[in-house]
């Protein structure tokens, strides 16, 4: 009966890598080609060997629930900015009784909603783009290749598909053990 040992010896620790290099590389064949290219051998090697400590997965999976907490609380704030516009047209409706300055009042109520979301809107932006680019900071300090700060659309996308790697690779059982 063999006994595992804590410490991996460096013939287990080059089968882990050569296991994650090959399904990095399965996964990467997966995307579309113009990522595909972008995804040399070299940075694939290199994630690789970075997953190799357990600690960028724990990483990774912590980044995603900050994510998914920041996502719906700002989808609250959201939903209530909503709820008190219609609050407020109900009110509107309720309290004026002409015909003619109920459809001016409407009108301009609209467009102050219309504004208010707007604004709103591109606030929340504005801190979903934040949370990205202190995810980024965050796994380029852990060594994670192919992470740094940036807001080119190809570069954040090309991320998350490595984000979805590693995130696949930390649900599989086997994990190149």
């Amino acid at each position: 009966m063999a006994v595992e040992s804590v410490n991996p010896t460096p013939e287990d620790l080059q089968k882990k890598v050569y296991f994650l290099l090959e399904q990095l590389q399965l996964m990467a064949r997966e995307l579309p080609p113009k990522y595909q290219q972008r995804v040399p051998c070299e940075l694939l090697s290199g994630l690789a060997n970075a997953l190799l400590n357990d600690t960028i997965f724990e990483i990774v999976k912590g980044l995603m629930e900050i994510q998914h907490v920041t996502e719906k609380h700002l989808f609250q704030q959201r939903l209530q900015l909503i709820n008190k516009h219609s609050i407020e047209m109900q009110d509107m409706l309720e309290h004026t009784s002409d015909p003619t300055a109920r459809q001016k009042q409407r009108i301009l109520l609209q467009q102050k909603h219309k504004e208010e979301l707007k604004h709103t809107d591109m606030k929340l932006v504005l801190q979903l783009d934040q949370k990205v680019s202190d995810q980024q900071v965050t796994l380029e300090k852990a060594g994670v290749p192919g992470f740094f700060v940036t807001n080119n659309p190809l570069d954040v996308k090309l991320q998350m598909y490595l984000l979805d790697f590693i995130l696949r690779l930390s649900k599989n059982p086997r994990n190149g053990k």
